[in-house]
């Protein structure tokens, strides 16, 4: 009998191939930096000094995406199965790695907007996806660039 890797999880190369797609789909550059082995992975804190295999016999492996042109984003693909993603300079860490292209799709198609708030006072980045799911993080004052002034509803 094979053994399965979590069948139902998705792994690094999957997520980098539906983020490819979508870079084709929304005409983008994409560079992937996904040589990231388990002696190099940033997050390996639970494992032991001379561990180089996850529990279940696997390398470890994360892979880093940048897409061209505006914004500027970059989706870092992590082997627990989350994602960092960065839209000009504001990162939106725990994003599910299954919800990757819909956040892209969100920022690129003109979903993603910036809203501005008194009380609290400051504005914040929310990238809507399907279903009920919306991320949103805050946007330090300084930091609106051309792409997130243009995004202020």
């Amino acid at each position: 009998m094979g053994r399965h890797r979590h069948p139902h999880l998705p792994t690094t190369e999957s997520a980098v191939g539906a983020i490819r797609a979508v870079a084709e789909e929304l005409n983008l550059e994409m560079t992937v930096t996904d040589d990231i082995g388990a002696d190099q992975t940033s997050r390996r804190t639970s494992a032991g000094v001379f561990t180089v295999l996850d529990p279940d016999g696997s390398l470890p492996h994360e892979a880093f995406v940048e897409l061209g042109g505006s914004p500027s984003v970059t989706v870092r693909l992590y082997p627990e199965d989350d994602a960092q993603i960065t839209v000009d300079g504001i990162v939106f860490d725990d994003i599910p790695r299954d919800s990757a292209p819909a956040f892209l799709r969100s920022v690129h198609g003109g979903l993603a907007h910036v809203k501005g708030r008194f009380l609290p006072p400051g504005w914040w980045l929310i990238v809507p996806l399907p279903g009920d799911e919306t991320y949103k993080e805050l946007v330090l004052r300084g930091t609106l660039t051309p792409w997130l002034s243009r995004q202020v509803r």
